[in-house]
């Protein structure tokens, strides 16, 4: 009995070597040498033992997450970031017992992918063999990085490793589908400290009392504090968003940040606004804008890929984007200690571009070039695009980049989001004002009442305080946020119409007296 069961372990070694695949090693690894100890995660079904004659292979073990488990539980449209019921929680994401194993120079990772399947970039189980590969380097990772002997992992797939985690600029070699990355330990031991998704917030900004100042001594202790850092926004293609952006440096500029404000802008934008750009506190840097491939001739989109050249400001470590039509209430230098890809949320599992912290890389900036073509944006812009790119990103609280809209149009929603866009002192950090600006309205209320689909972002309130910054800025300032002639003849327009649809609010009975009207 004891030889026919020898004999039956010998002929099923024998089946599973013959479904091993074996594959040959990149040639980057002979110039690794030998003597290494070399962490193997989910690579069952790959035939490793030419990896021996390199060092003591490890395999690392993990439970892998079910099938059950979405992206959107990870990812949700909402989360309770205020805790006034439970609180928030996230989904568990098994994780092996890092303490079992001894430290590792080297980790070799098979990365799961789906592509080109429908949606293959947010497959939970790719995120947890990209997580497990990060919080490995970190808690396993042999230390003396900055004696030459840099932590090594590589990974085995057809899709490139997940740049939230393992960023372009860490790729040492590519040799068909096995990648080499020297990760940067300190960024990625920040990344793998954050929530496992934006199902968590990635850091509370306020304390139950709206004047109390956070403690961020914990979040600098963990963190590189760097001086290379600036607040940015983009203009291009015409002079439309000049008034916001200046009233934006303003905004910024009072709530006692010493960081740059960059703003990047191409020929279209003139020289007297220009220099009102400057003098409202901006750093011009002049951009050629990018065209947006699937973009329509002469459409809204045409040229929004050119806040791509963010990415291109590498005089700069880390940069705050922020949208020209938002102002900024409440010092948010705070951000500067986040990682890329950190953000508000939007709709479903997507952020909002309005505010996001984004570290400069040109090859960051070269693989977003590469790919204009492949990616789908579902918006047709920017935000689509960047959210294809940065699937796994980290949640701020709404209150940092609070949008101007009301969706239900409740009373109760209504009643709370007008209390905070009228708070003196300010209760949210920042404004995004969606729909029409104030700037292209009347000062005596929010045009938005006046279009049937552009209701939805009215509020007066919201209005009065964008209007009561402008007011307080120089009168030469001002000057650029005047009333076009079309423009004057648009906004009649649309009062009448809002007339002969009767719209209860009456908004279009209002007497103007918005002095640009009249000039």
């Amino acid at each position: 009995m004891k030889a026919v069961l020898e004999e039956r372990l010998v002929v099923n070694e024998a089946k599973a070597e013959k479904k091993m695949v074996k594959r040959e090693k990149p040639s980057f690894l002979n110039e690794m040498g030998r003597g290494m100890k070399i962490g193997m995660v989910n690579m069952e079904g790959e035939d490793i033992s030419e990896w021996k004659v390199h060092g003591q292979i490890i395999k690392v073990k993990f439970e892998k997450v079910s099938k059950l488990l979405e992206w959107k539980e990870l990812f949700p449209e909402w989360i309770d970031e205020e805790e006034e019921m439970d609180g928030t929680e996230c989904p568990e994401i098994p994780m092996p017992d890092f303490n079992s194993y001894s430290y590792m120079d080297m980790i070799v990772v098979k990365l799961p992918c789906k592509y080109p399947e429908e949606g293959w970039g947010r497959d939970v189980y790719r995120l947890q063999v990209n997580l497990v590969a990060a919080n490995l380097a970190v808690k396993r990772g042999k230390k003396g990085w900055n004696n030459g002997n840099r932590m090594k992992v590589v990974f085995l797939s057809k899709c490139r490793p997940m740049v939230e985690m393992f960023r372009c600029d860490e790729l040492k070699q590519r040799e068909g589908n096995w990648w080499y990355y020297e990760p940067d330990m300190d960024k990625l031991t920040q990344k793998v400290s954050l929530p496992i998704g934006s199902c968590k917030l990635a850091l509370p900004l306020w304390g139950k009392e709206i004047n109390e100042v956070y403690d961020i001594s914990n979040i600098e202790s963990s963190t590189k504090i760097s001086r290379r850092e600036a607040y940015a926004t983009v203009l291009h293609s015409s002079e439309t968003y000049v008034c916001g952006a200046i009233t934006l440096a303003q905004s910024l500029l009072r709530t006692g940040t010493k960081r740059d404000l960059i703003l990047l802008l191409d020929r279209s934008i003139s020289k007297p606004k220009r220099a009102a750009l400057i003098k409202a506190g901006w750093k011009l840097r002049f951009i050629k804008r990018i065209r947006n491939p699937k973009a329509e001739k002469n459409t809204y989109n045409e040229y929004n890929y050119s806040k791509f050249r963010l990415w291109q400001l590498t005089d700069y470590e880390k940069i705050i984007f922020i949208d020209a039509d938002i102002i900024v209430q409440r010092n948010i230098d705070l951000l500067f200690h986040f990682p890329q890809m950190t953000a508000t949320g939007n709709d479903a599992s997507i952020f909002n571009s309005g505010i996001m912290v984004i570290e400069p890389s040109n090859c960051t900036f070269n693989m977003f070039m590469q790919r204009t073509k492949e990616i789908i944006s579902y918006n047709g812009g920017d935000q689509g695009f960047l959210n294809e790119v940065y699937v796994w990103w980290h949640r701020l609280p709404r209150r940092v980049n609070f949008l101007k809209n009301f969706w239900s149009n409740n009373s109760n929603e209504v009643s709370v989001k007008n209390q905070l866009f009228g708070a003196d002192p300010p209760k949210v950090y920042a404004i995004h004002y969606l729909g029409l600006k104030p700037w292209v309205c009347y000062r005596d209320y929010d045009c938005n009442w006046d279009i049937g689909d552009q209701r939805v972002y009215a509020s007066d309130v919201a209005h009065k305080t964008w209007w009561k910054l402008h007011d307080s800025m120089d009168e030469s300032l001002q000057k650029c946020c005047k009333l076009t002639k079309q423009r004057k003849i648009e906004l009649e327009w649309d009062r009448n119409l809002a007339g002969k649809m009767g719209f209860k609010d009456e908004h279009w009975r209002i007497n103007v007296t918005d002095p640009r009207k009249f000039t």
